[in-house]
């Protein structure tokens, strides 16, 4: 039992060493290297626009939400707080 916990530790401290390295898909960026007034377009159809970046989310003034119902828009539209890895793209460059 006693050599079943080292190896568990062992696996668990080697795990946390070694981490992924996680990118964005090919032709987004992650919301949290996007500069503060940037129009961003995410893969689900919502359009808005980066208002600030902190250490852990991003609040956002989303515009437009087209993929979504229609009864569903009011929720979607308006100021949000989305993680720094939301893959987003960048509107207008």
């Amino acid at each position: 039992m006693k050599k079943k916990l080292e190896q568990a530790h062992n696996l668990a401290k080697s795990a946390l060493i070694d981490k992924p390295e996680c990118k964005p898909s090919e032709g987004f960026l992650y919301i949290k290297d996007v500069s503060v007034g940037e129009l961003v377009d995410t893969g689900s159809g919502l359009r808005a626009v980066v208002i600030d970046n902190n250490e852990v989310s991003t609040s956002v003034l989303v515009l437009k939400a087209d993929n979504h119902p229609q009864k569903d828009k009011d929720f979607y539209l308006g100021k949000h707080r989305w993680g720094n890895e939301t893959e987003v793209k960048i509107i207008g460059d």
